[in-house]
């Protein structure tokens, strides 16, 4: 009931106070064409399980493949035994313009049939690019930190006590690059932002915020989604300092009228300025109850007969009243207020706002994650 009552509080807030025109940085609205991280991925091999590990024989022939590398001869792969290990996937981002020696997080996932990766230690793993390249751009290595635990009780209980994922774990800046990523963000005259979210409006501004600080005809915005910078002869020699004066330009934005539903979670967030049509709003709630009494028939009496276990159902149908509300505002807040009096949870304003957008009275984009 408290989380009910707090969904509904924090969606009406919304609701009341719409977001208005604001201003935001130019590098919280685009990123350079051409600086943007790379994921590297890796098959690695985590050992020092507390016999957590694998049970599968791909295990065996990685442990087997890698006590070679180190000089160690096997003839037997049964002879390994693959609890004590587990074969994982390793994958990290590498930002852009990172260099030799620079160290990275990666991330730890559990490709067999292993319980746990806690007190793990990864072995060394190279990460390689994209596709089926066989370049090495970092090498990780490193203890495995699952931020949980994975207990259970002896004997086939059942019993079992589990915290977040214990097949999934992080080496905090785990893996060393070893070879930078080769990326080219001009092409000696022009750089280009990409917008974050394409936009007509949000990319025609920034091309006169850009315009405003260095001239006219500088910027050219080439669609909703990029704007062509032209760099100064000034700053030719100087490219980091002009980005740096181009990404702290203030730019008004206005978010567009969007309603995000989390039906999941029971979660409504609505940006920009929503517009709703004069209409009128029904809602009642349905309550199906049923029951199930179990009935026993003894066993007649001197003979081998079983009791007989019959279930008698019985099924309650309440609903609660229905008022026919007139919506009239135009705005969120007012249809909050409307909504408000109906005195209805976060989930049912979803089943709402998605009627109205049916009924074509909401003008907003509805999106449901």
């Amino acid at each position: 009931m408290f989380r009910k009552k707090l969904f509904l509080y924090i969606a009406l807030l919304i609701l009341l106070f719409p977001v208005l025109a604001d201003s935001a940085r130019i590098r919280d609205l685009c990123e350079v064409q051409g600086a943007r991280g790379n994921i590297l991925k890796g098959i690695g091999l985590v050992v020092g399980l507390a016999g957590t590990g694998d049970s599968v024989g791909v295990t065996r022939l990685a442990q087997r493949q890698m006590l070679e590398r180190l000089g160690i001869t096997i003839s037997n792969p049964k002879d390994l035994t693959p609890k004590n290990s587990a074969i994982v996937m390793v994958t990290a981002e590498i930002p852009p313009f990172a260099k030799e020696g620079t160290r990275i997080d990666v991330k730890i996932d559990a490709l067999g049939d292993c319980k746990s990766l806690e007190g793990g230690m990864l072995l060394e793993t190279h990460l390689k690019g994209p596709g089926l390249g066989e370049t090495v751009y970092a090498v990780a290595q490193g203890p495995v930190s699952i931020g949980g635990f994975n207990a259970e009780k002896g004997g086939g209980g059942g019993t079992a006590i589990r915290k977040n994922h214990p097949t999934s774990g992080r080496i905090p800046l785990g893996a060393y690059v070893e070879r930078e990523v080769p990326s080219t963000i001009t092409d000696g005259e022009r750089i280009v932002l990409l917008l974050k979210q394409p936009e007509f409006n949000t990319a025609d501004r920034i091309r006169q915020a850009i315009e405003n600080q260095f001239g006219e005809n500088i910027a050219l915005a080439m669609g909703g989604g990029s704007v062509r910078v032209t760099v100064p002869e000034t700053y030719h020699n100087d490219l980091t300092g002009f980005i740096a004066r181009i990404e702290n330009i203030e730019v008004t934005t206005s978010p567009p009228a969007k309603i995000v539903i989390n039906e999941r979670t029971g979660t409504i967030v609505i940006g920009g300025d929503v517009v709703v049509k004069p209409c009128q709003v029904a809602h009642g709630n349905m309550t199906i109850k049923i029951t199930s009494t179990p009935q026993v028939t003894p066993a007649t009496p001197f003979t081998e007969s079983q009791p007989v276990v019959t279930e008698t159902t019985a099924m309650e149908v309440q609903e609660s009243e229905a008022y026919l509300m007139p919506v009239s505002g135009t705005s969120a807040g007012e249809v909050a207020e409307a909504l408000n009096r109906l005195k209805i949870t976060p989930r049912d304003m979803i089943s709402i706002f998605q009627a109205l957008k049916e009924a074509g009275a909401l003008e907003a984009e509805v999106e449901i994650m």
